[in-house]
């Protein structure tokens, strides 16, 4: 069996709609597909301390979460009846209502991609070294936590 080299998921800045729809857009003539579903991770304009993150810098150990986000790939494709699955994660500076998370999932049956989704959302919150700085609106900041 070959083995898939890990691909790199990153993109700079945030992930437009351009890009999310485009993607959606090209699956249109895989005609074995019923289901597709996204999940859009958005920056949030917390308040924490009396301060409002006006956006997160995001950096990762590259090789080291490409291969996670790969392991994660594998292992969904291994549980669960897809066609095919996308991830993008954004480094970078990304503004407080801008994407910087996308995941797409496809397959025959629409139950499989609620599923997936979830199991694939959850192991790349918990396994995924990509770490993020929330910058308040005043320029000072703060490491992020993951919840």
């Amino acid at each position: 069996m070959e083995t898939k080299k890990p691909k790199n998921v990153f993109r700079d800045g945030a992930i437009s709609s351009d890009f999310i729809g485009n993607s959606i857009y090209k699956h249109q003539t895989k005609t074995s597909i019923g289901a597709h579903n996204i999940f859009l991770g958005q920056v949030r304009a917390d308040d924490i301390d009396g301060k409002t993150v006006a956006a997160i810098e995001y950096t990762a150990y590259e090789d080291m979460a490409n291969q996670k986000f790969h392991d994660i790939r594998e292992s969904a494709f291994e549980k669960f009846d897809l066609t095919c699955m996308h991830i993008y994660h954004s480094l970078g500076t990304v503004k407080a209502g801008e994407i910087c998370l996308f995941v797409f999932v496809s397959s025959p049956r629409r139950k499989v991609v609620f599923e997936a989704l979830e199991y694939i959302v959850e192991a790349i919150k918990a396994d995924v070294p990509v770490f993020g700085k929330e910058i308040f609106e005043d320029d000072s900041h703060t490491w992020k936590v993951n919840n």
